[in-house]
């Protein structure tokens, strides 16, 4: 017996006009309904959104795993497609999301690639494929969990298969925008685990952690596959975990600073 749904497809945006229209116009005809949750964009986001008839909401940034379980609380439907501005379901994924909606089936989730590009390549090794996520869900049996700005949905028990297709994922156009955004995303993090109680060990996190990364990335992950951009993804992403526990080591000598303490990156 089919067992056709509804689906809501719910992101998060700040100052996303440059990147979210792709995402909207890939999910013409597979969301039922659009809800989109903006962190105060200063620019065209908006806009951009309501030309494509999704319901705009404004709150402000309370972290990356609030802020995506506040926009599913918004939706009017249970089972949710949850994406990011910078994603797009690929043609095949479209279809796969299609049949699911037609005949849910009996699971709780489903789950598919994503498939990063970077700098204009797309990355298919050093750890970054096939980087499966569960995006595609019934909210009264999962949610958004994780610490910030490391987020994922979590349906704990219960039963999730796996689509065929990949999720697009377009991280970032330029270097510059990547370093930008590690410097960023290490110090919500360093601030994360500082608020947990978590002491990190100067040799083992600062030292050797980021060299194990990379090795583990670059060279037994095959990240030299993917030439110029895949050494500088590797490089990148083992100087974020250097960037990250540095941080949260003056924290804990120094204390974060009160400016910082509760104000969102």
């Amino acid at each position: 017996m089919n067992r056709p749904v509804k689906i809501s497809v719910t992101i998060i945006t700040l100052n996303e006009e440059k990147k979210i229209e792709r995402c909207l116009q890939a999910i013409q005809g597979v969301a039922d309904e659009i809800v989109v949750v903006d962190s105060l964009s200063t620019d065209g986001t908006e806009a951009i959104c309501l030309k494509y008839g999704a319901r705009f909401i404004r709150n402000p940034f309370p972290g990356y795993v609030a802020q995506k379980n506040f926009a599913v609380q918004q939706a009017s439907y249970d089972h949710i497609l949850g994406l990011d501005a910078d994603e797009v379901i690929s043609d095949e994924l479209r279809n796969s999301i299609l049949l699911v909606k037609n005949n849910w089936g009996d699971c709780d989730g489903y789950a598919f690639n994503r498939l990063n590009n970077y700098c204009g390549k797309w990355i298919r090794h050093g750890g970054w494929y096939p980087d499966r996520k569960i995006r595609l869900w019934d909210r009264t049996k999962g949610n958004w969990s994780g610490t910030d700005p490391h987020d994922h949905v979590d349906i704990s028990s219960g039963r999730v298969v796996r689509l065929t297709g990949d999720l697009l994922h377009y991280a970032y156009f330029t270097v510059d925008e990547h370093l930008i955004q590690m410097h960023r995303f290490g110090e919500i993090a360093a601030r994360a685990k500082y608020r947990k109680g978590v002491k990190p060990v100067f040799l083992i996190h600062v030292i050797l952690n980021p060299l194990f990364k990379f090795v583990k990335k670059y060279f037994l992950q095959l990240g030299f596959l993917d030439g110029y951009y895949g050494f500088v993804f590797c490089a990148a992403v083992s100087s974020l975990n250097f960037f990250k526990y540095l941080r949260l080591y003056e924290y804990h000598r120094r204390g974060l600073p009160e400016n910082q303490s509760t104000k969102p990156l």
